[in-house]
């Protein structure tokens, strides 16, 4: 267990990203606040790292393949105490270390610079592949989007990964159905969703992406079923700008920055949500 409940480390998540979006002006805070719980419990239960040890062998990888919500894990590596929240305030300003983007150059604990959308996760399948290779045990992680899977490559990697039975490859798709200019529905249809993976090869679970508990279940079973043959899917059906209502599933928040009163009305409504 960490050192605090994945709960609060959602909401601490959401709260930094709300001051860093704003601060350095950037965008992408409906995808952040779309993956926090994912990403908190991910790093307060599932994942095995030390942030005393960041590049520890056995560590568990984790790639975000959707970097534009590279804040979010930011966030969660600062609260995890890989290293001081203060830096966070530098965010995506001249100088500072954590670009808009995640980028692994010079921040410990983020294991890939990724952005360009489709290429995280062929890059966490060749992390596993070298696992296996290598007779290494740790798991590895991706988050990637639904709008990302528009890209063929994330498809070949479904492919290849189930050809080599990577039965330590875990990836979890942030469904929360707008991806930038549009819903995902509009843009390419994806589901159903658990089908397609499916008939790929892989073992899927779907699970509601803002329940703490399922989340929990939900990688305790995908957890127990790597080493079966198979890679892992959890697809968690999300919301966009979860836990400010007035950006919840409303594609302006893919790129628009939070100000003036709507920055305020954001935090109070955060504000409310501590746990």
């Amino acid at each position: 267990m960490s050192f605090i409940s994945s709960k609060e480390l959602a909401y601490r998540i959401r709260c930094h990203a709300l001051e860093m979006t704003n601060r350095g002006g950037t965008s992408h805070i409906g995808s952040i606040f779309s993956m926090a719980d994912i990403v908190a419990v991910l790093y307060a239960d599932v994942l095995n790292v030390d942030p005393a040890n960041p590049r520890k062998p056995d560590r568990d990888r984790l790639v975000l393949s959707k970097g534009h919500a590279g804040a979010g894990i930011y966030a969660a590596l600062a609260e995890r105490g890989f290293f001081d929240p203060e830096q966070l305030k530098t965010h995506c300003q001249n100088g500072s270390i954590l670009s808009g983007h995640v980028s692994h150059k010079g921040v410990p604990g983020v294991e890939a610079s990724t952005g360009s959308l489709g290429q995280g996760m062929p890059m966490a399948m060749g992390m596993a592949m070298a696992a296996k290779l290598n007779g290494q045990k740790h798991h590895v992680h991706c988050i990637i989007g639904d709008g990302e899977c528009d890209e063929g490559a994330v498809w070949e990697t479904a492919l290849i990964a189930n050809q080599y039975k990577l039965d330590n490859f875990i990836v979890t798709i942030d469904f929360n159905k707008i991806q930038s200019l549009a819903p995902v529905e509009e843009t390419i249809a994806l589901e159903p969703m658990d089908d397609k993976w499916r008939s790929f090869g892989w073992h899927v679970i779907r699970v509601d992406g803002h329940d703490h508990d399922a989340l929990h279940r939900a990688y305790d079973e995908a957890c127990a079923a790597l080493g079966g043959g198979k890679p892992v899917v959890v697809i968690a059906d999300t919301i966009k700008g979860k836990g400010v209502s007035f950006m919840e599933n409303d594609v302006l928040w893919h790129y628009r920055t939070a100000r003036g009163e709507e920055y305020d009305a954001a935090w109070k409504e955060l504000e409310a949500q501590k746990p």
